[in-house]
């Protein structure tokens, strides 16, 4: 992955646009940090292969930048993202690491299932 190029990105995400894709969204901002500190209160979501249909997408901030998609009754974004690319099979890939490099943040969108 590279840093975000916000024209690139916005090209990638008009293109699936008004397709039946497939979502992955992930936050984390370390489930296992509560290990070795109680007082860490841990939360994240996951969500894997949700079918949706969008009807624009727009990468928006000054980075870490911010991508949301317009569905037909509400919205989908992820906040914090820092990198991206267009995978070998056309899987759009956007991530956002922390200051140690650590994942915090993924959103992806593939025309067809992640394994």
């Amino acid at each position: 992955m590279k840093p975000i190029d916000t024209t690139t990105v916005q090209s990638w995400i008009d293109s699936f646009a008004n397709e039946e894709i497939y979502l992955h969204l992930e936050t984390t901002n370390g489930a296992y940090a509560s290990h070795f500190n109680e007082n860490f209160f841990s939360a994240g979501a996951y969500i894997r292969n949700a079918q949706v249909h969008y009807e624009h997408g727009k990468i928006v901030g000054d980075g870490p930048y911010r991508v949301g998609l317009k569905l037909a009754i509400g919205w989908v974004y992820a906040e914090g993202l820092t990198h991206a690319m267009l995978d070998e099979e056309e899987r759009l890939l956007m991530a956002g690491h922390d200051q140690q490099g650590k994942l915090a943040v993924a959103l992806q969108i593939s025309r067809t299932p992640f394994e």
